[in-house]
């Protein structure tokens, strides 16, 4: 009991001095509730509990930590240990937590920003806010706690984009099918001109009025929930991603029913007879599983481009993120030289301990207070860059969307013949996957030249770092050093002339060791791209084996009831194939966006492992005379 409660002093003494918990800036966003939650996890309460546990000691749930009043123990430690869970006390460090920190005046700790969590945490993860952004350059000025978080939802963001489109294409494709069908018929005079007119205004006001109520339904669920429109939380996108899916199945299950709304109304008015009939909607049916052949191919293409651009998105933002590491990281290497100058001065009696911790202060406070100067303004230049970009962006986006809503109008106002139907599918469907292809070309273009630009900035700021504290190091031993120790300009001389010998070395070191957790870096997201690939591939042969079951089944029932014609069995199993295909692509979707909430979900226990990773692979390679034991506890950590 003794050594836990000294341990406990120690590690509270520790903690005050290094705990730094990065607030969010929607501190509105969080209830009260969350806020005494939080409270309620510091260090010193995850270490009284530890404590209290192992002494027995049962506290109230939910309230500040204190004892009954009986003193009495607590059974279930004695029955079943493994309902006790100790918090874990696990520190889930940021790389570029840095800079962030010396812009909100901390300057103590200018390493990392930390976040402790117990086991409640995974709930609070989920309520935890964080910034709504709308395209991958804002990720640039994101907190690097809500980097994984920000990616995720613009591919999530981006996936609902592609839907949509591919829906409005359908439509489209479907209208025209229609027209071209039923403008067939009118050339062969079945049906009259006032009647073809009727039919098709009927049928695009039809399919407009179902558009109009999903939008209204999908607009409800996105405003649900938005107490603040600059933030968002994971649990937000996750009700909203299961409500999207919702309306998009009804959306879907409402117009495969519109459509043969559609062709009966047509059948009944044009008076064909139940074999020409027949012949229509199996020929209508049949153009339809073509559509949803392009359609599926063209998703299976987009999403796997949508899986691309987060690895690149990820890579570009880790160029920049450990660019913010570097310079504070670099800096204190620097200072650490000049630290050890001064204690070999101390210990040849020329500085006495209270001046060499005067000059030291005073050095460290000059510098990171201007280190919290440029970083503060590169932050602003940052976001003012990106604010700039965008505009330009939404204008090439607005100019773009012009010449190509011309394009495709000029297609759909060609005459074509029913003969040719599958060549105007075919057509329309290229022309609108090149405008995809071209607008992903100039996003990607663009998001490239962000980073490029962003990056430029902060290698300034490490430009002016650098000579800020080559300047003051300069002070300090050309003019403060004469006067305080009494040494020669040419004896402190030698001592500047040594720091920069001294330096080299030390700064070669880092920067090898910088490349080393790069390489990890880049090796870590090429295993998460491979898992993805065999993720998709099992994914394929999985709905592959579904599709194949379900024809199975309805054969099956057809075979059974053994009373319908050759023509009316095939009708059946073509109706139930486009059905199929039409809710297997959603489901392709719907997984693939289900792997991004458990991407956001696991992102901070994922980045939490792979640093243990990286330590232990550097520690690895960099200690090399490390006995058993020692490796032994490595692996276990």
């Amino acid at each position: 009991q003794k050594d836990d409660s000294q341990r406990l002093l120690e590690s509270f003494n520790s903690d005050e001095k290094e705990h730094t918990v990065m607030k969010s800036k929607a501190e509105p966003y969080a209830s009260k509730e969350e806020m005494v939650l939080e409270e309620s996890e510091s260090p010193l309460n995850s270490n009284i509990t530890a404590f209290a546990l192992k002494a027995k000691v049962i506290y109230p749930i939910n309230q500040k930590f204190r004892p009954l009043a009986d003193g009495s123990s607590n059974p279930s430690l004695h029955e079943n240990p493994k309902q006790a869970v100790l918090p874990n006390q696990v520190m889930e460090t940021s790389t570029s937590g840095s800079l962030g920190s010396l812009s909100q005046g901390d300057k103590e700790d200018c390493s990392s920003s930390t976040t402790i969590h117990s086991t409640t945490s995974d709930d609070r993860f989920q309520a935890r806010a964080f910034l709504k952004v709308t395209s991958f350059p804002e990720v640039l000025t994101c907190d690097s706690f809500d980097v994984k978080l920000c990616l995720c939802s613009l591919i999530l963001k981006d996936l609902m984009l592609l839907d949509t489109e591919l829906r409005n294409e359908k439509h489209v494709m479907f209208i025209q099918v229609l027209k071209i069908r039923f403008t067939d018929l009118y050339h062969k005079k079945k049906i009259t001109d006032d009647l073809l007119k009727k039919i098709l205004l009927i049928q695009e006001n039809d399919f407009e009025e179902l558009q109009n109520q999903l939008d209204s339904r999908l607009q409800n669920t996105e405003m649900s929930g938005a107490h603040n429109s600059e933030y968002q939380t994971l649990e937000d996108l996750e009700r909203k991603e299961r409500e999207y899916s919702e309306h998009i199945i009804d959306n879907m299950e409402a117009f495969w029913k519109q459509t043969d709304k559609a062709q009966q109304a047509f059948l009944d008015q044009s008076k064909c007879s139940s074999t020409k009939a027949m012949k229509i909607t199996m020929d209508l049916t049949e153009k339809m599983i073509a559509v949803e052949s392009f359609l599926s191919e063209s998703q299976d293409l987009q999403a796997m481009d949508i899986q691309e651009r987060l690895f690149n998105w990820e890579l570009m933002v880790k160029i920049v993120d450990s660019l913010k590491s570097y310079i504070p990281e670099e800096c204190k290497c620097r200072l650490n030289i000049v630290s050890n100058i001064l204690d070999h001065l101390t210990v040849k009696n020329n500085l006495s301990v209270r001046q060499k911790e005067e000059l030291l202060t005073d050095l460290h406070k000059a510098f990171w207070e201007q280190l919290a100067h440029f970083s503060n303004e590169c932050i602003q230049q940052s976001k003012d860059l990106i604010l700039k970009r965008l505009e330009c962006r939404a204008k090439k986006r607005e100019e773009f969307k012009h010449r190509q809503k011309a394009e495709q109008g000029s297609l759909l106002s060609k005459t074509f013949h029913n003969e040719d139907v599958h060549d105007f599918l075919k057509a329309y469907h290229e022309l609108l996957e090149k405008h995809r292809q071209a607008q992903w070309e100039l996003q990607e273009e663009d998001d490239c030249e962000s980073t490029e630009a962003v990056t430029d900035l902060y290698k300034e700021l490490y430009s002016k770092a650098s000579h800020a504290l080559v300047e003051l190091v300069t002070e300090l031993f050309l003019q403060t050093l004469p006067v305080v120790t009494g040494l020669s300009i040419r004896e402190c001389e030698l001592l500047k002339e040594e720091w920069q010998e001294n330096l080299a070395p030390q700064l070669e070191k880092w920067e090898t060791h910088r490349q080393r957790r790069w390489k990890l870096f880049q090796e870590q997201l090429l295993q998460e791209k491979k898992l993805w690939i065999k993720e998709y591939a099992l994914s394929a042969v999985m709905q592959k084996h579904l599709s194949e079951k379900q024809e199975k089944i309805i054969q099956g029932v057809v075979s059974r009831l053994g009373c319908l014609s050759d023509e009316s069995v095939n009708f059946i199993l073509q109706k139930q194939r486009l059905l199929l295909c039409s809710v297997l692509r959603r489901l392709t979707l719907r997984r693939v966006g289900m792997a991004a909430l458990a991407r956001m979900r696991m992102s901070r226990k994922k980045s939490l492992l792979q640093e243990l990773r990286v330590q232990h692979t550097l520690q690895k390679g960099s200690s090399p005379c490390q006995d058993e034991d020692q490796w032994q506890l490595q692996k276990a950590v």
